[in-house]
């Protein structure tokens, strides 16, 4: 989860620095330097989340959230404030912001925003993933000639099929496939960090967002499962892309039959897509 952090206090911003990487809770993309904020510039650093203070000079937390809800509705936004106005609290609300985290700043409070947050995100982006896989089910793109097809193109054509052409760490598995395929390199050479440290200046941020996309490729396969055990997406890629056995302990886990889900496996999931890849040429 990318978390950008608009607020004019230095000190707060170091504060929430400390909680969120020493707790996992998520990546910061970027933060405004205690300047005014700048609503493209947030932008442009595609978060998942926006942290924002009420009261701020030149631009209140509430104005900003006005303008970054008129370019993007997606971005869930937490107000960060010691507001206790039931008057401001509705304003901040009916200008879209989704929770508040009281000052002065709180481990607990923060650990707990964020994680009802990251849920929030997650059920959002598996929900749009499984409509496109649908989507796809019902409306096939036209058939081309495999022949003519780039290997890029086989391998985004399998991410879509499982729903996950619009996870961040799409791209980054067709980086990882490509400089593999096209250095004659086999999986079982490179351990997951090699993989990201040759295509990557980033590798831990790469094998992050690789690793929750594949997850979300697997939460979709099992959903889809469930849905129709003999679906021709499931059947072709529930045992080539990810161990059957984790798949359905995935399945068990959203059927509540379980209290954990299927494991991710990186290495796994690029060998079968290379392998499936190969397969269409």
């Amino acid at each position: 989860m990318r978390i950008y952090i608009v607020e004019d206090d230095l000190a707060v911003i170091n504060v929430l620095y400390d909680i969120i990487e020493s707790q996992n809770l998520g990546e910061i993309c970027g933060d405004c330097g205690g300047e005014p904020a700048d609503v493209l510039e947030v932008l442009r650093c595609h978060p998942d989340v926006v942290l924002v203070d009420f009261f701020m000079p030149v631009m209140d937390g509430v104005e900003f959230v006005k303008q970054l809800r008129a370019v993007n509705d997606t971005i869930k936004c937490i107000m960060i404030s010691q507001v206790s106005s039931k008057e401001l609290i509705g304003k901040a609300y009916n200008a879209g912001i989704d929770f508040f985290i009281s000052k002065p700043i709180n481990l607990i409070e923060v650990c707990s925003v964020l994680k009802n947050v990251e849920k929030q995100v997650e059920n959002e982006r598996t929900l749009e993933n499984i409509r496109r896989m649908f989507m796809t089910e019902i409306s096939p793109a036209p058939a081309t000639k495999k022949s003519s097809d780039s290997y890029s193109t086989r391998l985004r054509y399998i991410l879509n099929k499982i729903g996950m052409s619009g996870e961040r760490g799409c791209p980054d598995i067709i980086k990882i496939c490509e400089h593999l395929h096209e250095n004659g390199i086999p999986v079982s050479q490179l351990s997951v960090a090699q993989m990201c440290e040759k295509v990557s200046d980033s590798p831990k941020n790469m094998e992050q967002r690789v690793r929750r996309a594949i997850a979300a490729g697997m939460s979709n396969l099992a959903h889809m499962g469930i849905e129709d055990f003999m679906n021709e997406t499931f059947t072709a890629y529930s045992n080539t892309l990810f161990s059957f056995e984790e798949i359905k302990a995935e399945m068990d886990f959203i059927r509540g039959k379980k209290n954990y889900g299927g494991k991710v496996s990186i290495k796994t999931f690029i060998d079968g897509l290379m392998l499936e890849a190969d397969r269409t040429d």
